[in-house]
């Protein structure tokens, strides 16, 4: 923690174990913090939302638990921030949406709880938003569709609900889309038609109606014959 010129802290990748110090947010220069792939456990400390130079944060493959702290959304320099695959529980501070600079925001394989934060609408420069296999709940926030750099949407293993927002439909660089495993009613959005870049789709493994807009047939990864409706004519 006296480090304080330090700019780059790799560490990722070994047997660490135990909790990450708070004297690391005394290393205020740091742009690379990453500690993937360690046993470290504990929460993450509210002291690494003073790394405001940071520009990627890695913590994923641990045994972090509690909840994420909203001192995170501090770090407005961040392009990169990996929490997945930990014991994170709680809610998604709507703060995260302050991080307007954000690329890639990853929490998937966690214990989240709540809705997803109609802030993370605000990170228009993100590409990569996964938020996989929690708990989260209510439906998917409308202002999503503003995100329309966003070239991966995975929401899978959920328990989300409502009907898709058309919004969604205005994500014309989506590249792969997963709402598999939640519990979506009414019908597929026509809109979802018009991202004629889609090359993975899952929807299966909902309580979908009606029937699936005929341009979704393109989608070459798709798992459409698992839904039980037919296409729209």
């Amino acid at each position: 923690g006296n480090l304080t010129n330090l700019k780059w802290l790799y560490l990722d990748g070994n047997s660490l174990s135990g909790p990450i110090p708070s004297e690391l947010g005394q290393l205020t220069n740091l742009t690379f913090l990453l500690l993937s792939s360690n046993s470290l456990s504990g929460s993450i400390p509210a002291e690494l939302g003073d790394l405001t130079n940071l520009e990627w944060l890695f913590l994923s493959g641990n045994s972090l638990s509690g909840s994420i702290p909203a001192e995170l959304g501090n770090l407005t320099n961040l392009k990169w921030l990996y929490l997945d695959g930990n014991s994170l529980s709680g809610s998604i501070p709507p703060e995260l949406g302050d991080l307007t600079n954000l690329q890639a925001l990853a929490l998937s394989r966690n214990d989240l709880s709540g809705s997803i934060p109609s802030e993370l609408g605000d990170l228009t420069n993100l590409n990569s938003l996964y938020l996989s296999f929690n708990s989260l709940s209510g439906s998917i926030p409308a202002e999503l569709g503003n995100l329309t750099n966003l070239n991966s949407l995975y929401l899978d293993g959920n328990s989300l609900s409502g009907s898709i927002p058309s919004e969604l439909g205005d994500l014309t660089n989506l590249k792969r889309l997963g709402l598999s495993n939640n519990a979506f009613s009414g019908s597929i959005p026509s809109e979802l038609g018009d991202l004629t870049n889609l090359k993975q789709l899952r929807l299966s493994r909902n309580a979908f109606s009606g029937c699936i807009p005929a341009s979704l047939r393109l989608v070459s990864d798709n798992d459409l014959d698992n839904l039980g409706l037919s296409f729209c004519e």
